[in-house]
């Protein structure tokens, strides 16, 4: 039952990151506590249906995407992509902001 909390956190850190929210901001969004957010994002506590629904609502997303690691729309994540989101959703912002402007710069176009 760990590892699901752990997992569920990921994703919900990975999807809060992914729209540049702070753990206060989704906490606002969703109507938790911050402290709340927290335990979530590091599996020290899971969620009921109710929290996982205002989860879900408050970071645009199906509640489902909380415990997949499918991309909306139906196409399945390769391992790289999913060991790559999940090594993303460890990192601080500032760290994110640096790793967005390295991809940005790898697929620019040449020319």
């Amino acid at each position: 039952m760990a590892d699901l909390r752990i997992r569920f956190g990921r994703l919900v850190a990975a999807h809060r990151r992914r729209l540049s929210l702070t753990q206060e901001a989704l906490a606002e969004r969703a109507g938790i506590s911050v402290d709340m957010v927290s335990k979530i994002e590091v599996g020290a506590t899971g969620a009921r249906f109710p929290m996982i629904e205002r989860l879900a609502e408050a970071l645009s997303i199906d509640p489902a995407e909380l415990f997949t690691t499918e991309v909306s729309g139906g196409r399945l994540r390769d391992e790289r992509f999913s060991a790559i989101t999940t090594q993303l959703a460890r990192l601080p912002n500032h760290d994110l902001i640096w790793i967005q402007g390295v991809i940005d710069a790898a697929l620019r176009p040449r020319g």
